[in-house]
């Protein structure tokens, strides 16, 4: 690791020959009602951190702040595309959701209870959020672009009590009505769904189910004569579960616990993020990902910095949304994906130049990997080489980050589209589906060697399928599920999905490279690729491109597009089809459809492509695969 300096050394050392020893460390950072008895108790495939600890997450992130004397610091901004925004202290934040406590209880909710959050990122779903928690009870936060289909399944698969819902979101000027979905999730098969509460914005009603559905307003009101106070909680009892999607359709319901994921975020947002109690720190992600959980709502909160939450579009009503934002608030660190910086990107950068953004100190991307192009156009065109951008990788199932760079010990030299190196505490190896261990620069399969307080322990109410789907398929070892690869510097390189690599030839090739190679071109503002069969080499890439403003398709781009791809990745890269369209079918959480891709490529319906993970509805996919068979049949201009 010639490229890691001493310090970070030391630190990844530590983690390593004494792990134990070292979350211990890091535990102890954080406030507790009581101590652990036990660091770490491994009974595989599940474990426990900090056994016999008490806490709570809430109490954390709140109660401990007004303690200290900062009830007067701006905890919480909330903010949407229509320029409204609130401001909460501390305080003020703790004083909302004691009531907002006070009134699950009033419904009967209590420890151990369910509830749906179906709402878009505003104040109200994240004081459900820290009221939930606060008095034991366990919220599943379903993102508000989901159907009723997906909403259904998460509602009933987690037996929940209650459902909240607000009658509408805001997105790219248009109202998006939610409760009617709410309606629909519920029909039908069986569920535990008691009462729904809906929350009215700017006062307006919905139709309401007589004897089933609550006013935001009566919700608060019931509350009156219960407690807002918390409840101590064992390290190891659930805070929250969020799905995540699987091979089929079934989701996977990942949990969540007080201690260990506490510990995880905030460790991370301090060695990560250098994260800090003076920030003024903003996720541009959705409370419904663990992006949003993480670091909208908990370790920002758990740091005493100032948070802020945004609903809708960033770049409604125009592209200076974002660089507005980051001027108005002084923001000094971001969070955002490369789905946003290639969204950004496609405006180019004057948007940005019109603002102040001198405030800014450092940006962070996730979500997928942030290809070097993407990654050029922000740090040294957008902010001049002044504020480093900065990759990172992580799952829902982790918490937050395992692979980054730990700007807030000692940043490491950037390399455009790597995620760095696994963080302190994390015990990574990248090798074949064997178990075999792979060399340097060789391809295999991520694997994480041993728990860390982050990961999800088990999945709710299918153990045996958590034992199936993550340690079993490479034994005594957790599977990522990403194909990637180290360097010599000890750089950590994700290439895509390891059932996504394609093969040709005998050569493997992962669709992140062949992706980057693609947007080298100046015209090109983002790519997917597949791969398809091919009778002499196995397979070959399909390609399909979204052309930047002032651009349009012509053979001529096309074969500019090839030499480009071809003098990136050498004659191994070969393009069976390069397609021009409108836009790439994404996920809600933004990242490539990839089995859309493959349906239109293989020419069948998405619905028959289930071997590959994507948070998409079958209905969604299928509108997108239409809509590219037709553009990719017309013909180029």
């Amino acid at each position: 690791m010639k490229l890691v300096n001493p310090i970070v050394r030391r630190w990844l050392d530590d983690g390593r020959s004494d792990p134990e020893a070292f979350w211990d460390r890091a535990a102890r950072r954080l406030p507790w009602f009581r101590p652990w008895d036990r660091t770490f108790v491994w009974t595989p495939p599940t474990f426990r951190w900090f056994e016999g600890g008490l806490t709570n997450l809430a109490w954390n992130a709140l109660d401990h702040h007004v303690a200290a004397g900062r009830g007067g610091h701006a905890a919480l901004v909330g903010l949407n595309e229509r320029g409204e925004r609130r401001v909460f202290t501390y305080a003020q934040l703790l004083a909302h959701v004691e009531r907002v406590a006070a009134a699950l209880r009033g419904m009967g909710v209590g420890k151990g209870d369910r509830i749906t959050i179906y709402m878009p990122t505003c104040p109200e779903a994240i004081l459900l959020m820290l009221a939930a928690v606060r008095i034991g009870a366990i919220h599943v936060v379903v993102f508000a672009g989901f159907g009723s289909g997906a909403l259904g399944d998460r509602i009933r698969a987690s037996g929940s009590k209650l459902v909240f819902t607000a009658d509408r979101t805001f997105r790219k000027g248009k109202d998006v009505p939610l409760k009617g979905i709410v309606d629909q999730a519920l029909a039908g098969a069986p569920h535990a769904v008691e009462k729904v509460v809906v929350f009215g914005r700017d006062g307006a009603t919905s139709p309401l189910a007589p004897e089933r559905d609550v006013t935001w307003e009566a919700f608060l009101e019931g509350g009156q004569g219960h407690s807002g106070e918390h409840v101590p909680m064992e390290s190891n009892e659930p805070a929250f579960i969020l799905a995540t999607s699987g091979t089929t359709a079934k989701p996977k319901l990942a949990i969540h616990t007080h201690g260990g994921y506490a510990v995880h975020i905030a460790s991370m947002a301090r060695w990560c993020f250098g994260l800090r109690p003076d920030d003024v720190w903003w996720s541009t992600s959705d409370i419904g990902w663990i992006v949003g959980h993480s670091y909208i709502v908990y370790a920002p909160l758990l740091a005493g910095c100032t948070t802020l939450a945004y609903e809708g579009a960033i770049d409604h009503p125009d592209p200076e949304t974002v660089w507005k934002i980051v001027e108005e608030f002084r923001v000094t660190g971001m969070f955002t994906s490369p789905t946003a910086v290639r969204l950004l990107m496609r405006y180019g950068e004057a948007p940005a130049h019109r603002h102040d953004l001198g405030a800014l100190e450092r940006v962070f991307c996730a979500g997928e990997v942030l290809n070097a192009p993407a990654w050029e156009w922000l740090q040294e065109k957008v902010f001049r080489g002044r504020v480093p951008v900065i990759d990172n990788m992580w799952q829902t199932e982790t918490a937050g980050p395992v692979f980054g760079n730990p700007y807030g010990i000692a940043m490491l030299p950037i390399k455009p589209g790597s995620a760095t190196v696994p963080m302190p505490g994390i015990d990574a190896a990248v090798v074949a589906a064997d178990g075999t261990p792979c060399g340097p620069g060789e391809k295999g399969i991520m694997v994480l060697e041993r728990p860390f307080p982050g990961l999800t322990p088990t999945l709710w109410g299918e153990p045996e399928r958590y034992g199936r789907d993550y340690w079993e398929k490479i034994p005594g070892v957790y599977c990522t599920g990403d194909s990637a690869h180290v360097d010599q510097d000890g750089y950590v390189w994700f290439a895509g999905r390891a059932d996504e690599l394609i093969k040709i030839a005998g050569h493997r090739i992962g669709t992140i490279e062949v992706e980057t190679a693609c947007l080298q071109h100046s015209a090109v503002a983002e790519a997917g690729v597949t791969g398809r069969p091919d009778a002499l080499r196995g397979e070959v890439i399909s390609a399909f491109v979204v052309l930047k403003q002032g651009h349009v398709p012509s053979d001529g781009l096309r074969q500019d597009l090839l030499e480009t791809i071809r003098r990136e990745l050498g004659p191994v890269a070969v393009i069976g089809d390069l397609n021009f369209v409108n836009s790439l079918p994404k996920t809600r959480s933004g990242k490539i459809m990839r089995r859309v891709l493959k349906a239109v490529t293989l020419d069948m319906e998405p619905g028959d492509i289930t071997t590959i993970e994507d948070e998409g509805s079958v209905e969604e996919a299928r509108e997108a695969w239409q809509a590219m068979r037709a553009q990719v049949k017309a013909p180029a201009r």
